[in-house]
């Protein structure tokens, strides 16, 4: 059938002393919940920039990708804020398996009763599973990763899910289309330039779906947004 690469950006971002907690996707969770962040360590002394590292691995991931996996100038790719859009780019262009480079499994996060909700990020995975569009999936986690594997062991036990390292994926795996996912809840803003750039390394055209640049300015707002991101 057909193979999707599915890479979520915070595959490459470490976030040091401080857990990062599922959040919604919206827009306050993407922007305004960012600066709430920032004034809130501001107040207290704190560069909230310095929690944030931002893997060198992007000048040689796609390089990397191309000595594993066939990749051509055809090959569709999408770049969305939500990593949830891999569901339906697997279902629509009939991938039945997945390669997914992320911090996260998005399997689900309550077992096997999660993928009863409706398709959200944390669970797109595990519902390409249980709707019996995909057959196998091979997990690639980040080396900033706070997940294990058991975590998932009533997921892992039904369905054919294999946790593997970078070295051991096989060569010449044909890629039928990318995804390349912001996760904007979860990554800072400021690096959306870097976001931006890594994409356009690919140097294959891509479709933009609901994945604007971000505006990230906090030492030219206002008072009355200041109140409005503290108070929200």
């Amino acid at each position: 059938m057909g193979c999707l690469l599915s890479v979520d950006w915070d595959y490459f971002i470490c976030c040091k002393d401080l857990k990062l907690n599922s959040s919604l996707e919206n827009k306050k969770n993407v922007i305004d919940l960012w600066y709430k962040k920032y004034l809130y360590f501001q107040e207290k002394g704190i560069n909230i920039n310095k929690y944030y590292d931002l893997s060198m691995e992007i000048k040689t991931f796609w390089q990397k990708i191309k000595s594993k996996f066939n990749i051509s100038n055809d090959t569709k790719v999408f770049v969305s804020d939500s990593h949830k859009l891999s569901y339906d780019i697997a279902k629509n262009f009939k991938c039945d398996i997945v390669y997914l480079f992320d911090s996260h499994s998005d399997l689900g996060y309550g077992g096997i009763d999660s993928l009863d909700f409706e398709v959200n990020c944390a669970n797109w995975l595990g519902k390409l599973f249980k709707d019996n569009y995909i057959k196998k999936a091979y997990i690639v986690y980040s080396k900033y990763t706070l997940e294990k594997p058991i975590f998932f062991e009533s997921i892992n036990k039904i369905y054919n899910i294999k946790y593997i390292s970078f070295k051991n994926i096989s060569t010449s795996i044909p890629i039928t289309t990318i995804h390349i996912c912001r996760s904007g809840a979860w990554t800072p803003p400021w690096y959306d330039n870097k976001f931006f750039e890594f994409i356009n390394q690919l140097k294959i055209p891509f479709k933009l779906i609901d994945c604007p640049k971000r505006k990230w300015d906090p030492q030219n707002i206002s008072l009355s947004d200041k109140i409005f991101f503290m108070i929200s």
